[in-house]
């Protein structure tokens, strides 16, 4: 694969060494900024974007093995390419250096040909690993981007306190047998678009869609101050957004929708389940079933809004409830306490 013009950044306390090797690399086309020492390096690769650095060992201020320590502890600066070069032969710097997460060693003086060969090796490893962070970021919410990037990939999970939302449309088997298949996924891509908008937008992580049904969670895989709270706000946002879409959707001779949502509050496991080649993000436990079964309750409670005891402590007064029956669902040794979320006047047009 031809080489691509990157933005290199060479860390180097001689001036000779580094005005020739800036000189080199500018010959093959590519933008080069120089560091006389590491600490300069440091704060340039903190407050601007580079494809490689080119590191020395021994500099004044910060040495090049305290460069690889600091870029190892920072999230953003961690993956970059880092190739040494370095007077020093001995094995042992040489490891130490790539057990500090350098991507390769070479020895001074460089020779030209073997640097532009492994300057673009390393490019191309980068360029594969950005690609692979955006499947990711394209394929999984950026919270569960986050979360794989901070703390890596391994199947399992954590006992978390959080809160889960599930929700669907009402009546969409016998909508679905009224309409084309191309009208039912204009639909549903419609519907999602606005229910991920509302759920995002506070804070919540949606993190399975089967059919016209969502799950979500609030306060995994990344804390969240509140998620009992979140999630209502979400839930009265995905409402409105529905009688928005509505009056839409009515002019034209189409059926209105409506929606359900369950929302429960308490400790669950979260983590990654499925295989090594094909895993997804979600949470177990009774909490979860408890939303799912709220969610159901919709129907027979007849209101579109349903939360147990604990999201009800979480909302406090931000948000007007009222207490139902208790409900002794299947599952359960004693009735649960069941709150209907009140719908916010809206002001007439």
């Amino acid at each position: 694969m031809a080489e691509m013009p990157a933005r290199l950044l060479v860390a180097e306390d001689n001036k000779v060494n580094r005005l020739l090797l800036t000189r080199s690399l500018e010959l093959q086309g590519h933008q080069v900024a120089t560091a006389e020492n590491g600490r300069v390096a440091l704060e340039m690769l903190r407050q601007d974007d580079y494809d490689l650095l080119l590191l020395d060992i021994h500099m004044p201020e910060m040495d090049g093995f305290q460069v690889l320590e600091h870029l190892a502890a920072d999230l953003r600066l961690r993956e970059l390419p880092v190739i040494i070069t370095s007077a020093l032969e001995d094995l042992e710097h040489v490891v130490r250096c790539v057990e500090l997460g350098a991507d390769d060693y070479l020895h001074k003086p460089v020779n030209p040909v073997l640097l532009k060969a492994r300057i673009g090796n390393s490019l191309e490893k980068k360029r594969l690993r950005d690609q692979q962070k955006e499947l990711v970021r394209r394929f999984a919410t950026s919270e569960v981007a986050q979360d794989l990037q901070e703390s890596g990939f391994a199947l399992g999970g954590r006992r978390v306190r959080a809160t889960v939302m599930f929700s669907d449309i009402r009546g969409f088997t016998a909508m679905v047998e009224k309409q084309s298949p191309e009208e039912t996924i204009e639909l549903l891509n419609t519907y999602y678009t606005l229910m991920f908008d509302a759920i995002s937008g506070q804070g919540g992580v949606v993190n399975q869609m089967i059919g016209d049904g969502l799950m979500a969670i609030f306060g995994a895989p990344l804390p969240l101050p509140d998620h009992s709270a979140a999630a209502v706000r979400a839930a009265l946002d995905m409402i409105e957004m529905i009688e928005l879409f509505n009056a839409e959707r009515v002019p034209q001779g189409k059926s209105p929708i409506a929606i359900g949502i369950g929302i429960a509050t308490g400790d669950m496991i979260a983590g990654y389940t499925g295989t090594q080649h094909r895993a997804t993000y979600t949470c177990i436990g009774d909490t979860v079933n408890l939303a799912a079964r709220l969610e159901a309750h919709t129907k027979v409670a007849k209101n579109p809004i349903l939360i147990d005891a604990a999201a009800r402590a979480g909302v406090g007064d931000s948000v007007a409830t009222e207490a139902l029956d208790p409900v002794q669902f299947r599952g359960k040794a004693e009735a649960v306490e069941v709150f209907a979320v009140r719908m916010p006047s809206r002001p007439t047009t």
